[in-house]
């Protein structure tokens, strides 16, 4: 295996990782006095490095290999995903104000408030099993696939080094380090990706020959509304269990959430939010499209666009398009994306276990004690995200990206619906809100068991009439939305069958609990630039749809 870059590529790629140290070690020096510094920044962070940070947390290694990959084998019916820009949003608007105003480190935190401790505890331990099965996982398999198409090194090595260097300045300077470095890595990365796109569709003969090229072989490569019996990507299914999980992700998630916290007012953290909602709008652009472009490139020139794994369609765009120099520079970006998600999760986990679980153990341990133990805790979930590699390849066909999606339609339903009825209904009560949770763990497990179970029968097209095979196959999208529903019925029927509430307890924590001066305080919160710049967002959004509907 060798190399695919050359002297001025290691001499660009070499600077941005200068330039990345040189912020981490300006990170370092201003010291973090306790774990507020450590965790959420100071709460002094402003709006442009939020939406930054929001951006390349959520711009992985998802996107740089699985988006591509997906764009390349299925066309865009995944956009469907990249389009939560206005989810973001709802970040902004709806849930915000309820975090910020309790006070909350973490969303479990929040959840202890509003509810009671049990929730608490089980949000915690859940997004830390989620975190392996989803964030960890991918993000180290794709720093494997990159820097080793990149680089030229052994698949482990790849993925070993990015650990071990992200790991570094993520357990020294904290959210702040990430964060900071995040707004760095936000502009390599959309340098990088825009040229590539923009190199790719020249190589391919412009938009309209990409179109044609492609869809003469796959005539619903640029269609993002597939019929509802879709096996893989009905529209139903996209759209309405697409939301579900994208309200999980971006507004219920500490990964996500964790960014936003960062803000020492709501104002502050809407802005972030809706810059970070624009910014969420490129990934169709810039890693999408060129899937698409390596496609058509495999029909056009077989012979030089040599794709052997869906996967590995965006390094090879970089392998063959880009001039020397240009290579390094994306090859950093790329590396930003990949640093840039690990990092986050790293944090977030850090700080879930830190302050949510450890701290609830040991109440009486320093600040300082606590920020160690949360060093320790990092390094525990990497090493469970490794182990949990080789089983990850068997789920979702293989695709890292509709892996991910998959899974993420289990996690989702249960901790969206405890949040959106928590916040928007004041009669939900504790005992419901954990019956939700457990009782969608249960079906976690189940789904996920009878998808490996069946492995075999799945990928063959076999057909076996029973109800476990039904339930293995049901479309991942919908069993979103067959979840959601079962625990929006379930956490009302348990809240209407016990105790109502103190409401005294949970002032402020739901709309019907808010105080005439907290309403108040809202509606001073936002100007009108606000209001126009999220109309016009939704705006693009359904531009988009309606674009690619066949």
């Amino acid at each position: 295996m060798t190399t695919v870059l050359h002297q001025l590529d290691w001499i660009v790629l070499g600077l941005y990782f200068l330039a990345l140290i040189g912020v981490a070690v300006w990170v370092f020096i201003q010291k973090n006095k306790n774990t507020e510094d450590y965790f959420l920044a100071g709460r002094n962070v402003g709006w442009f490095v939020i939406g930054s940070s929001i951006f390349a947390s959520n711009i992985g290694s998802e996107h740089v290999v699985g988006l591509a990959g997906t764009g390349f084998e299925s066309g865009t019916p995944m956009a469907h995903y990249e389009l939560h820009a206005w989810i973001v949003l709802l970040l902004g608007w709806l849930f915000l104000p309820f975090y910020i105003r309790s006070g909350a480190f973490t969303t479990p935190e929040f959840l202890e408030k509003r509810f009671d401790s049990r929730s608490r505890w089980f949000l915690s331990v859940f997004s830390l099993f989620a975190y392996v099965l989803t964030k960890v996982s991918i993000t180290i398999y794709a720093g494997g696939i990159v820097v080793s198409e990149l680089l030229g090194i052994p698949f482990w090595y790849g993925a070993i080094g990015i650990v071990i260097f992200t790991g570094i300045y993520t357990v020294v300077g904290g959210l702040k380090a990430v964060i900071y470095t995040e707004t760095l890595q936000t502009i390599v990365l959309i340098f990088g990706s825009v040229v590539i796109t923009i190199l790719g569709l020249q190589e391919v003969g412009g938009w309209g020959q990409l179109r044609e090229t492609v869809t003469a072989v796959s005539p619903d490569h640029f269609n993002m509304w597939r019929p509802m019996s879709d096996p893989n990507f009905p529209w139903t299914g996209l759209l309405i269990g697409g939301t579900i999980v994208g309200i999980w992700y971006w507004c219920t998630d500490q990964y996500i959430v964790q960014r936003t916290l960062a803000a020492n007012n709501i104002t502050i953290a809407r802005r972030g939010a809706i810059f970070g909602a624009y910014l969420k709008l490129l990934p169709i652009l810039i890693f999408l499209v060129p899937g698409i472009i390596a496609f058509a490139l495999t029909l056009q020139q077989p012979d030089v666009f040599v794709v052997e794994r869906a996967d590995r369609a965006f390094p090879m765009l970089v392998k063959t398009l880009l001039p020397v120099g240009l290579k390094g520079l994306v090859a950093g970006g790329l590396m930003a994306a990949l640093m840039s998600s690990l990092a986050s999760v790293f944090n977030s986990c850090s700080t879930i276990f830190t302050i949510d679980i450890y701290k609830k153990i040991r109440p009486e341990m320093s600040e300082k004690s606590l920020i160690n133990i949360g060093k320790i805790a990092t390094a525990i979930i990497v090493v469970l995200g490794i182990i949990w590699i080789p089983i990850m390849e068997k789920i979702g066909g293989g695709v890292m990206y509709q892996y991910l999606q998959n899974v993420q339609s289990y996690i989702a339903p249960p901790v969206t619906a405890v949040f959106l009825l928590g916040i928007s209904w004041k009669r939900v009560t504790s005992d419901a809100a954990i019956a939700t949770l457990i009782s969608g763990l249960i079906l976690l497990m189940m789904r996920l068991g009878s998808e490996i179970y069946f492995q075999e029968e799945i990928l063959s097209g076999a057909k076996i009439d029973n109800l476990a095979f039904a339930f293995a196959t049901i479309n991942f999208a919908h069993m979103a939305i067959f979840m959601f529903i079962f625990s929006v019925l379930l956490c009302v029927s348990v809240s209407l069958l016990t105790a109502v509430p103190d409401y005294t307890k949970i002032k402020g924590l739901s709309f019907g609990t808010m105080t005439t001066e907290m309403k108040e305080e809202y509606r001073n919160s936002f100007n009108r630039t606000d209001l126009i710049l999220s109309l016009v967002l939704v705006g693009l959004v359904v531009g988009v749809l309606l674009y690619f509907r066949g």
